[in-house]
């Protein structure tokens, strides 16, 4: 690894080790500079700015802009989304600045927020695609069914820190994620079924 590259790991890692103390509000150059234990120069030339420094975190953070879509490799498609969806689950549980970002991101509106949104939704097309020509599945099907997941899954983790049960499932332990998860898989179980009777 190159010096930039890790200094720039340094200062990204300073802003994640920020962010799950303190939440995006502890953000600012100073903080970062502190934390990773660089000067403010450094981060302005490597970055640019307090915006562009949490644009880069979030884009290197954010699960479904950073999502593998080859599907090609596979021969089960639903096994393949199953999987896709248990990782969401997995990564926003484990990473507690995956759910700050989501939080966060619900009650801004900046050109940072704007950005993420941008990646996400492109990634998400692309990923809604090719589920539907591997699939035979219209476009509108296959993203109605992929927002209602990945938004289920989203707002049960944020829910998770907050709520112990919701409906009688126990947010707060493996065994009730996993029943979450096989109720996912039923889903594209079904749906399978639906387009491959």
């Amino acid at each position: 690894m190159k010096d930039r590259e890790r200094t720039e790991k340094k200062i990204l890692d300073a802003v994640g080790s920020i962010i799950a103390s303190n939440g995006f509000e502890g953000i600012g150059i100073n903080a970062v500079a502190q934390k990773a234990e660089v000067s403010k120069m450094l981060i302005y030339r490597y970055f640019g700015g307090v915006d562009e420094l949490i644009s880069s975190y979030l884009l290197q953070k954010d699960y479904w802009v950073n999502t593998n879509i080859d599907f090609s490799e596979s021969s089960d498609i639903g096994k393949s989304l199953k999987r896709l969806f248990r990782e969401q689950i997995r990564q926003m549980r484990s990473d507690i600045t995956l759910r700050r970002l989501h939080r966060w991101e619900l009650s801004t509106a900046d050109q940072t927020v704007r950005l993420l949104r941008e990646r996400r939704e492109r990634n998400g097309c692309e990923l809604v695609k090719a589920v539907g020509e591997l699939t035979c599945s219209p476009h509108a099907e296959v993203a109605s069914l992929a927002s209602i997941l990945s938004a289920s899954i989203s707002y049960l983790v944020l829910m998770e820190e907050q709520t112990a049960v919701y409906n009688g499932i126990d947010l707060q332990s493996d065994t009730g994620w996993e029943q979450v998860a096989q109720g996912i898989d039923l889903m594209i179980d079904l749906w399978m079924k639906h387009i491959r009777p």
